[in-house]
């Protein structure tokens, strides 16, 4: 095969592939670790890896390790990585970590040793390590907190030496040295008592100390006593209800901001939490009670007056029907019930906690019925009772007379909500959250009449019809308006916000609009946002803008949008930065070229850019609008005449080189490398091969992925990239070979039928052979014939420059697939500046 200095001969072929190989095994050698981010993250997972790879760079700052057999770590074995500020061990079969193993690593915060089987730690293993914060040592064989070396870690927020041997809470005196630990978990160890002076270390401190899963037989009397805890997590430790009532009363004096107790769902010891229970909480000094998975709690029973001191209570997971009845001298300021089997709001028994401030129901797929109001609830302020299967008729009168000054009310996701039509006085609710609720009444009646403090509305998704134009009357002071989701009559925006002076904020997205009229917007002269996406506008009339002069941000993207006019653009508002046109119908002919002139000189202002595609005329359909050539909209008549002549000419030449391609493309290649294969710079990462019937799984399965995950890759896709009115043959080549670093071919059945697809496929193969490019990368569907494959790639399968990937329509095949072929594109990608500067801010 001819060259720029004679031909290639066999030998000489295979000697270059061979070197290029040895090349590609020392530079994997080096650093087989997967890049995250260029010169800030590496994972290395599961490399085999018995030593630091010497290919990491000295700017790392995270370096993920965990699966592999590094066995012992040695002194000074991660100073040449010394920005490190996370590093995850986990799994790394460790039995002996050696004095200054981790010198030099001054800026260090997380360390990570899970799952390794400690068995020797020198004395002086984690010193060099000023800047520690967290410190996971779970299931690491560790059975004395003596030998754990870590007194002089006085940065350290976080120790977790969860699922280890550990058998006494007694805590060693250099936890005194420890002055900013926050969180100390001892979960699943063999803790089974705590005697006094076992905590004396944490005294004054403000700490969370978990124990759950520990089989805790006894606590001393006055263990605790003088200790201060911020909070304390006791789920799954008790064998039995005796065991835990003599284990809080010998609690006394414990000064802790929450009590977390309870069971898990695997666990049930102790079955449920009754007033006996309660009541030895009396000798704790206790400002927020948690009570988890619990399968009871005394439901109609008195409340123990042990909990008229605790300002907040949290029942989660539990089969309550009915709480306890308060006394009204209970200072319970917070209260939720989560995930349990209340039918009804407990209004009336919920009103004798006078000084309740928050109440949140939520979760509880039994909860029907809300037709009982509170009473004399002067302090509530928030009201949540949202994911829940409420079927009720909402009164004004009745809600607001009972809590005078509620300002939060959140009754989304719910079933059925009828809002009647009543109002006793101007209330004092700010927030009202709808949301995802079917909603009975608003949209023909003005349903929020009274409620003129209301400053955020939520009522998106709620099969609301916008019929009535006082629909919104009342709402003098709403700055916040989300009712994407629902309709308006006739599919028209007319005055239905005629009253809405103070908004900020409207999103009416999804709203099947086909029409705004100029008259809708008139009064929203204080708007900031406006959303009106995913609807069917046809675009905005120029009068609109000229009264939303404070708008920063329209989002207008998916409708049917062809071009905005002149006078659109004249009348835009002059303070707007956010303008999101994509995914509209353009029409990318000369008629628009001021639009079209307009839309590549904004970039700045424009978001999604992407996505804008022409839709019309067809022979530009799905081509980036950014991507239109201005200079063929001022050709004159004659050129026009003359160019049509020379397209003529030029079809029937392509005809004919297209019937015999075969016969040609290799002159073409040779004769396009000598003139232009050194001027042409490479800007795509790879060029992607494949039948037109695969476009959508490209899409899916390797556009998206590559190019909008980290790493950040950039693929030549023919339907977006290739220029248009130039000849495919010439877009393949300089489009695609000359400016791709590697070929990716989508072999499927139509691939291998198409006589076009395999016209490319043997340019690349010959390209590669000619140029010395980088390596076929082949991705095979499922289900394709494996015979025809082989008939069709021949010896091409077996050369080791080329990488074969099958790609399987299952979720963990999918992970190892995109894994593979990142990899693989990482080989020999260099980073610019700018892609280094998107990829660290993005991370």
């Amino acid at each position: 095969m001819p060259s720029k200095g004679g031909f290639f001969s066999p030998a000489c072929i295979t000697f270059s592939l061979a070197m290029l190989f040895e090349l590609n095994l020392r530079t994997r050698s080096l650093n087989p670790c997967l890049e995250v981010v260029p010169g800030h993250s590496y994972r290395c997972m599961e490399l085999n890896l018995t030593q630091i790879p010497s290919g990491i760079p000295n700017t790392t700052q995270i370096l993920d390790l965990s699966f592999n057999p590094l066995k012992i770590l040695h002194s000074n074995g991660f100073s040449a990585v010394f920005a490190l500020r996370s590093l995850d061990l986990a799994r790394c079969h460790l039995w002996k970590i050696e004095d200054r193993a981790f010198m030099g690593l001054n800026s260090l915060s997380v360390l990570i040793l899970t799952g390794n089987p400690l068995q020797i730690l020198g004395p002086r293993a984690f010193h060099s390590l000023p800047s520690l914060q967290r410190f996971v040592a779970v299931e690491t064989n560790l059975f004395s907190l003596a030998t754990l070396p870590i007194g002089h870690l006085t940065s350290l927020e976080e120790l977790n030496l969860s699922h280890n041997h550990i058998g006494s809470l007694k805590l060693p005196g250099y936890f005194s040295n420890l002055v900013s630990l926050r969180h100390l978990s001892f979960q699943l160890n063999e803790i089974s008592s705590i005697s006094v002076g076992d905590l004396d270390p944490l005294a004054s401190r403000d700490v969370m100390l978990v124990l759950s899963r520990n089989d805790l037989k006894h606590i001393e009397r006055g263990a605790l006593a003088g200790i201060r805890l911020r909070q304390l997590v006791l789920r799954g430790c008790f064998e039995d209800r005796a065991v835990m009532r003599s284990s809080l009363q010998n609690m006394s004096g414990l000064h802790i901001d929450s009590l977390l107790l309870g069971e898990y769902r695997d666990i049930d010891k102790v079955d449920f939490m009754d007033r006996t229970l309660l009541d030895v909480l009396c000798d704790l000094h206790l400002q927020e009670l948690t009570v988890i998975e619990m399968y009871a709690l005394g439901s109609g029973s008195t409340c123990s007056p042990c909990l008229n001191n605790i300002s907040m209570v949290r029942v989660v997971h539990t089969n309550v029907r009915e709480p306890f009845e308060f006394p009204s001298n209970s200072n319970i300021s917070q209260l939720e019930f989560k995930n349990c089997a209340l039918d009804a709001v407990p209004a009336t028994i919920l009103s004798a906690l006078s000084k309740l401030r928050v109440l949140r129901i939520t979760h509880t797929k039994y909860l029907r019925d809300f037709e009982t109001y509170f009473k004399g609830l002067q302090h509530l302020e928030t009201l949540d009772l949202s994911v829940n299967r409420l079927v009720t008729h909402l009164s004004w009168v009745g809600l607001l007379e009972g809590a005078p000054n509620l300002k939060h009310l959140n009754l989304s996701f719910n079933t059925e909500i009828r809002l009647n039509i009543e109002c006793s006085g101007p209330g004092k609710l700010e927030y009202l959250d709808l949301q995802h609720t079917a909603l009975a009444t608003p949209g023909t009646v003005p349903s929020f009449f009274c409620l003129h403090r209301l400053i955020y509305l939520d009522i998106s998704y709620t099969d609301t019809v916008v019929i009535a134009q006082g629909s919104f009357h009342g709402l003098h002071s709403l700055q916040v308006l989300k009712m994407a989701g629902n309709s308006f009559a006739n599919n028209q925006l007319v005055d239905n916000f005629r009253n809405l002076t103070k908004l900020h904020f409207l999103d009416i997205s999804n709203c099947q609009l086909s029409h705004i009229s100029l008259s809708s917007l008139t009064s929203l002269r204080e708007l900031r946002l406006l959303n009106v996406s995913h609807n069917k506008l046809l675009g905005l009339h120029p009068e609109t803008y000229l009264h939303i002069p404070l708008l920063t941000t329209l989002d207008f993207h998916n409708n049917q949008l062809s071009a905005l006019t002149e006078e659109d653009l004249k009348n835009l508002p002059a303070g707007l930065k956010y303008l999101d046109l994509s995914e509209n119908l353009f029409d990318c002919s000369c008629n628009h070229a001021g639009f079209l002139r307009w839309a590549k000189n904004s970039s700045a202002l424009l978001r999604n850019v992407q996505h804008m595609l022409c839709y019309s005329p067809p022979e530009l359909k799905n081509v980036r609008v950014m991507d239109f050539v201005l200079a063929s909209c001022g050709i004159s008549i004659t050129t026009v005449a003359v160019s049509v002549t020379v397209v003529l000419v030029l079809i029937v030449i392509a005809i004919l080189c297209y019937k015999y391609y075969f016969y040609l493309y290799y002159g073409m290649v040779l004769f396009l490398r000598n003139r232009s294969s050194d001027e042409k710079e490479t800007i795509y990462d790879a060029f992607v091969i494949f039948s037109s019937k695969d476009q959508e799984w490209v899409k899916q399965e390797l556009q998206q992925p590559l190019e909008e995950e980290l790493p950040y890759f950039r693929l030549c896709l023919f339907y977006r990239d290739f220029i248009p009115g130039v000849s495919i043959i010439t877009n393949i080549i300089k489009e695609g070979f000359q400016s791709s670093r590697k070929v990716i071919a989508v072999v499927s059945d139509d691939f291998l039928e198409s006589r076009w697809c395999n016209f490319e496929l043997e340019v690349a193969q010959s390209w590669q052979l000619v140029e010395s490019k980088a390596s076929l990368i082949f991705v095979v569907l499922e289900g394709v014939d494996k015979a025809a494959l082989n008939r069709k790639l021949g010896l091409f399968r077996y050369l080791r420059r080329n990488t074969f990937l099958n790609w399987k329509d299952r979720d963990l095949s999918r992970h190892v697939f995109l894994r593979q072929l990142r990899s693989a594109l990482l080989e020999g990608k260099t980073w610019t500046e700018d892609e280094l500067k998107l990829m660290l801010k993005s991370g």
